[in-house]
């Protein structure tokens, strides 16, 4: 993603908020609902998934695109009625800026006021070190590029959240892929919003096994990719 590109915070059709970048017409966020999109892509076909298929004393989380820490603060709430402990790594190559996080409405949005320090923490929290933000979710913030991922054998679960194709096709090529096979552990999962053809066959060629899944508002399908070992 270019810096200098001009940024909005927009509303989107579930009234929760999303960033847009007019000259690019892309968001971070799905502007047929922000909310709506990440309970339905990384939360029911992410998270609960992978929690009705095994036990986990605890789930190691790599998030693609931490941007507005959207998907990080919907997966702590889940984490509390879920009572389960998580481990969550985000990695952003571009941190949204302090003054755009104060635009956000997400907490009041998912009726979360009770944790309105949380979803600040976990913005203000410094980035490269491994917070505690609260007894059950640990957070590491990295500032990096997708193609500088290195792990291996690390998480059960990753959020593929980049921006789309039209707009950064190298981040959904197979040497990305396969950086994300190599990050899971055996049977861990990969969920994105994304669903185009030439995506699902760099998965496959990596070693996924791909599902195509029905997608959230404003999208016919998404997919989600398993690493069966």
């Amino acid at each position: 993603m270019k810096k200098g590109l001009k940024r909005e915070v927009i509303t989107t059709s579930d009234g929760s908020t999303t960033i847009h970048f007019p000259e690019l017409n892309e968001h971070y966020h799905s502007k047929h609902g922000a909310i709506n999109e990440a309970k339905h892509v990384f939360i029911k076909n992410g998270f609960e998934y992978i929690l009705t298929s095994k036990k986990l004393d605890e789930l190691k989380i790599l998030e693609i695109g931490f941007g507005t820490g959207l998907n990080a603060f919907i997966t702590f709430l889940e984490g509390i009625r879920a009572d389960q402990k998580i481990k969550y790594v985000g990695v952003e190559a571009y941190p949204v800026l302090a003054n755009e996080i104060k635009l956000l409405n997400y907490v009041k949005e998912l009726e979360a006021t009770d944790h309105q320090t949380i979803f600040e923490d976990l913005h203000q929290k410094p980035w490269e070190n491994l917070h505690a933000i609260s007894d059950t979710f640990l957070l590491l913030k990295r500032e990096q590029l997708f193609e500088d991922i290195e792990d291996e054998n690390s998480y059960d679960l990753i959020y593929f959240d980049a921006f789309g194709a039209r707009v950064q096709p190298s981040l959904w090529e197979v040497s990305i892929f396969k950086k994300m096979y190599n990050a899971l552990l055996p049977n861990g999962i990969l969920v994105t919003y994304a669903a185009k053809g030439s995506v699902r066959r760099a998965m496959q060629e990596v070693g996924f096994m791909v599902e195509r899944l029905p997608g959230p508002p404003g999208k016919r399908e998404m997919l989600r990719a398993s690493k069966i070992l």
